[in-house]
């Protein structure tokens, strides 16, 4: 049974709410993965200026390594994770990853945006996030909820969908 979780999508989507519940839910650690990106990633985004695959490396290994330690209490991070190439990055810390993405259409993310205040991610990097997005394929250990619910709903439809797949025992 997997006991790591990736809440992953795009900014906006409610990865760090839904990840705060879903481990509350679980009785598992979460981590915000937004703290473990270097100074100069922040710096970046709340300029305004898209990451780039380089940027990203030192992003992705400070999740995969809170991964691998957390074995084997179970985690769920929050952490975009828009590319199947870094989900396989993330997997070489912990093979059994389960991914979960949050669909939301672009009106809700941006009205959400436009809402949140003290993010350094702005909302004119929205639609660079949603050109890169590649959803998880059917070889990965992932699945999607509706993510225009409420948080609570959210984690139901979450632990729903994990039971029934038999990814994690709850």
């Amino acid at each position: 049974m997997a006991r790591a979780i990736v809440v992953m999508g795009v900014t906006g989507c409610g990865k760090s709410t839904l990840g705060e519940a879903l481990a509350q839910a679980l009785r598992w650690r979460f981590l915000e993965g937004d703290t473990l990106h270097p100074a100069s990633n922040i710096a970046k985004m709340a300029a305004g200026i898209a990451l780039n695959d380089e940027d990203r490396v030192p992003f992705l290994h400070n999740i995969g390594h809170a991964l691998s330690e957390s074995r084997p209490r179970g985690i769920v991070v929050s952490c975009s994770a828009l590319k199947r190439s870094y989900r396989d990055q993330l997997r070489m810390s912990e093979a059994e990853l389960i991914f979960v993405l949050p669909i939301l259409s672009r009106e809700h993310l941006l009205a959400r945006l436009n809402r949140r205040s003290g993010h350094f991610m702005p909302a004119s990097l929205l639609d660079s996030q949603l050109a890169i997005l590649e959803p998880p394929q059917e070889d990965e250990l992932s699945i999607q909820i509706d993510g225009e619910g409420s948080p609570q709903e959210q984690v139901q439809q979450t632990l729903l969908k994990l039971q029934a797949s038999k990814l994690v025992t709850i």
